[in-house]
């Protein structure tokens, strides 16, 4: 699949928000964790997108509300992409 430069920046966008805000305080904790893995901040926040975008694309499909417990459940597993 073609990666799409626009939606990619979207997404790296809420991941810096999340990241700032502190909110979920787990997004922070989860990149600090990946950087003392061997991560790279680009490369974290990308894994951090992934979940982000697993979510977006779950409310989306099936009507669901954000489930927190569900996204900390994921960002828990990075690196391993969320299916």
């Amino acid at each position: 699949m073609k990666e799409n430069p626009q939606l990619k920046r979207a997404i790296i966008e809420v991941v810096d928000n999340q990241l700032q805000s502190n909110d979920p305080p787990e997004t922070k904790q989860t990149f600090d964790r990946l950087i003392k893995e061997g991560y790279s901040e680009k490369e974290s926040k990308e894994l951090i997108g992934c979940v982000v975008t697993t979510e977006i694309f779950g409310i989306l499909q099936s009507q669901e509300t954000f489930d927190i417990e569900r996204f900390i459940c994921a960002l828990n597993k990075l690196p391993s992409i969320p299916e």
